[in-house]
């Protein structure tokens, strides 16, 4: 028997999420097993509105395997079909479950660059146009977030069955107050950071692209930050966890840094290509239905209280929040600053203390 929880979310991915309307093309990626059962909700949705939905699944425990035995030339391959797909769908949901958190943990990280950057066409055509990503819980998900399966399950849908509609209102009253901001600047524990947004509008996140979602985010002039900031929370990209990581910025790019764990692979990561050490995002964390640190990007970085930046790429610069930053990476950091003494200040006035937006 399906949970009714996932008949839910899936009417609000197809009636607020992506806004399904008759006759449109509905590409739906589920990336394991896990993600099964909502996908099916979802088809099942899609269909009642009139829409045209496919499911492309995908196992993620073939990732190891390939990323060990692929050539050069298997690395370099278009992916035509992938290509095809985010052509032909009007609107994309994507499903990830991961059945192991730490998959490519000792793949090799030149390989896992290149085919990023072989790939990235792909994403680069769903972010133009409706798209919406979920992490569904699995055992790895409530594993690294030490707690359990049904624990990670009350989490996820407490935080992504919310009243969207209301919440996105609310924040963008917030949001109208940001887009006037020119300067931001956050204190905080080994905290001193200056970031521009002259020109940039900020964007909510209210449902529509994460679930669960909760953030307000811009993209800062690419050029224009300077200081530093450290990162309480630690992130793991590609199942390499970077702990502790300090950054210095000038001029808009990473100059200096440092990590107690995976120094390495972050280094190599800040190489990738000419925008990966430069800032494609700022945000604000809104979502309070997630209190408790998961390791997990998707639901850490919504976490109310927090603030989180993303190294490499902006999204789309004619949506808000967009900047032009442009790379085959877009990792988030995120930092708590629910801590007391941390701050953020818009054009010289207090707008975020302790955890909380004061405007």
């Amino acid at each position: 028997m399906t949970d009714p929880r996932y008949t839910r979310l899936a009417k609000t991915i197809c009636r607020w999420s992506i806004r399904v309307r008759p006759e449109e093309k509905v590409l739906i990626n589920c990336y394991s097993s896990f993600g099964w059962p909502l996908a099916k909700e979802v088809y099942k949705e899609a269909l009642f509105l009139g829409a045209f939905p496919e499911i492309n699944y995908k196992s993620d425990t073939l990732d190891y395997f390939y990323f060990r035995h692929a050539d050069s030339k298997q690395l370099k391959a278009k992916p035509t079909i992938a290509l095809f797909q985010a052509k032909w769908a009007d609107k994309t949901v994507s499903l990830v479950g991961e059945t192991n958190n730490c998959e490519l943990a000792s793949a090799d990280p030149q390989k896992l660059a290149l085919r990023l950057k072989i790939v990235k066409p792909v994403r680069d055509m769903v972010l133009t146009k409706p798209w919406v990503t979920t992490f569904v819980p699995t055992p790895s998900l409530a594993q690294a977030a030490g707690c359990s399966r049904q624990e990670a399950e009350e989490i996820y849908f407490n935080a992504s069955l919310q009243d969207w509609p209301v919440v996105d209102r609310r924040w963008r009253q917030k949001k109208a107050v940001l887009d006037k901001v020119k300067t931001l600047r956050i204190r905080a524990l080994k905290t001193d950071l200056k970031l521009d947004f002259t020109g940039r509008s900020f964007c909510v996140c209210a449902g529509q692209y994460n679930l669960p979602d909760g953030e307000i985010f811009a993209a800062p002039l690419e050029t224009k930050t300077e200081g530093h900031i450290f990162f309480d929370f630690p992130s793991t990209r590609q199942g390499k966890a970077v702990e502790e990581a300090w950054f210095k910025f000038k001029k808009g790019r990473v100059i200096k840094f440092t990590a107690r764990t995976n120094a390495a692979y972050l280094k190599k990561s800040l190489y990738v290509d000419r925008g990966a050490s430069r800032l494609g995002e700022f945000a604000f964390g809104l979502n309070d239905g997630l209190k408790k640190f998961m390791n997990n990007t998707i639901f850490d970085e919504k976490m109310g209280g927090t603030i989180h930046l993303a190294l490499g790429c902006a999204y789309n610069p004619k949506q808000d929040g967009g900047g032009i930053n442009q790379s085959a990476i877009h990792w988030d950091f995120v930092k708590d600053m629910r801590q007391k003494g941390s701050a953020v200040w818009a054009d010289g006035k207090l707008i975020f203390k302790d955890g909380r937006l004061l405007i």
